[in-house]
């Protein structure tokens, strides 16, 4: 389980972005909905350990994320939108590192990039790919191992049809094994069927929908207001 307590962040002093934030993810699937900017991506972050926020806590099955960092985020796997990496190390590098982080053969690694067909481009800096590239390769290092905490932002933006596929199933496979799956997506077809909970954010608020319609019409249009910032709860 991933907890919010009393949590609080900006990026700018006095211009909070999310204010006092209590939530909890558990087990499944929970989509993050909301108009962009309204503050998805910034929770995805916090929630990783990438931000820290300015008030409150986050704690990983009971562990610290600022207080007890190794235990709390060995099994946490983020993939942000935006693939930043260090310009100077090679993809193997990088991979090599995901996996002794994570207490994984190095074989994990090449199997990691086989998946995204960048196996022939260990060798090559992050700064020598593009940035379709550089997105694959921060899923790479996302799919080393079994994480038990899933933080994905966007994770078919810029895939192909193909790559989707296999991305969604190892994503369903996840959350069949008990995972916390928190995601960000434009694409709201591929998890109707398996959302659990949701999330949006209203000014800097987390309003949690914990229970979501049987009915899948029913489930996509309440997923679809919100993803567009209606909030069935007023309107």
């Amino acid at each position: 389980m991933i907890r919010f307590q009393n949590v609080s962040f900006s990026y700018e002093k006095g211009e909070p972005v999310l204010k006092r934030i209590n939530l909890e993810f558990h087990p499944g699937l929970t989509l993050l909905l909301g108009l962009n900017g309204c503050g998805k991506s910034s929770l995805l972050k916090l929630a990783s350990g990438v931000e820290k926020p300015d008030t409150g806590s986050i704690t990983i099955d009971g562990y610290d994320l600022w207080g007890d960092e190794v235990r709390a985020r060995k099994s946490l796997s983020y993939l942000p939108e935006q693939p930043d990496l260090t310009p100077y190390a090679t993809v193997g590098e990088i991979l090599n590192l995901i996996c002794r982080l994570r207490e994984e053969p190095p074989e994990k690694g090449w199997e990691a990039l086989r998946f995204f067909g960048l196996d022939k481009m260990a060798h090559y800096t992050v700064r020598e790919l593009s940035l379709g590239e550089r997105r694959r390769a921060v899923f790479a290092a996302a799919l080393v191992g079994t994480p038990h905490h899933l933080l994905l932002d966007e994770p078919l933006e810029g895939m192909d049809r193909k790559i989707q596929k296999e991305i969604l199933d190892w994503i369903y496979r996840r959350i069949k094994a008990g995972a916390v799956v928190v995601l960000v997506s434009h694409f709201l077809e591929p998890f109707v069927d398996s959302v659990s909970e949701t999330v949006t954010i209203k000014n800097g608020q987390a309003v949690h929908f914990k229970k979501i319609p049987e009915n899948l019409e029913e489930r996509f249009a309440l997923l679809e207001d919100l993803a567009t910032g209606k909030n069935p709860l007023k309107e």
